[in-house]
């Protein structure tokens, strides 16, 4: 069986690539600042570790990853500058998905692991105070064992932990898994959210006004949802 589309187009050769199976969504998450091999399954939990080194080899033979070592010492994975000529794509891709893509959220599209870490490198931590702030999220649908994180952030550095990290909690989120999804992906607002009872606090009146502005949603959603107040995307 032939290898490929046998084109010579460059839109071929390029989807020869990048159009296989999970490809790019590796690809989005090396944009998303993800370099070692633990934390690009975190971001692609329904993805075979094998694969995952098979899709990390091609890329790497066709110069779009490389290998390197971490500040840990660990080997890591970065983009080349071929690979960080994706990140338009990344984007555009991303925007056209949120503006044309609509479908809603089926129930094996909701994945509270992926969301929540997701939620921990997309934060604005710098609306967060320098000191440290404990955030807990409880949702009341997730399976079993999965149904408490915490966000710890200090001076702008934000771990997240599926087992309470022994300190005093400042706010607390209740959600369903589904409505923090939809205000995660710009598909509702998180006013919308608080005012059907979707989505409720426990904390100080002060860190509950912050939320809107630490929990914007994901930047590829937010981009999304901004083109639809503008134009085109290539325009």
């Amino acid at each position: 069986m032939q290898k490929g589309y046998g084109q010579f187009c460059p839109l071929a050769k390029a989807a020869e690539l990048l159009c296989e199976r999970w490809t790019m969504i590796v690809i989005r998450e090396l944009v998303a600042g993800s370099q070692h091999f633990n934390d690009l399954q975190r971001g692609l939990p329904l993805m075979s570790p094998t694969l995952l080194s098979q899709r990390l080899k091609q890329l790497t033979e066709a110069g779009v990853v490389r290998k390197t070592v971490g500040n840990t010492g660990k080997q890591a994975y970065e983009l080349t500058e071929a690979g960080l000529e994706l990140e338009s794509l990344v984007k555009v891709m991303g925007i056209w998905g949120h503006r044309w893509a609509k479908s809603q959220f089926e129930d094996h599209d909701l994945d509270v692991g992926l969301l929540m870490w997701d939620i921990r490198r997309g934060v604005n931590s710098a609306c967060f105070p320098a000191q440290r702030l404990v955030i807990e999220f409880a949702f009341s649908d997730a399976p079993k064992g999965m149904g408490q994180w915490w966000l710890v952030s200090e001076n702008n550095d934000v771990d997240l932990c599926l087992k309470a990290p022994g300190h005093d909690v400042d706010l607390v989120i209740k959600s369903t898994v589904r409505a923090l999804t939809s205000v995660w992906m710009c598909k509702q607002n998180m006013g919308e959210a608080l005012k059907s009872g979707e989505l409720t606090l426990l904390g100080p009146s002060d860190l509950q006004k912050l939320l809107p502005a630490w929990l914007q949603g994901s930047p590829l959603a937010r981009m999304g949802a901004e083109s639809l107040a503008t134009k085109p995307i290539l325009q």
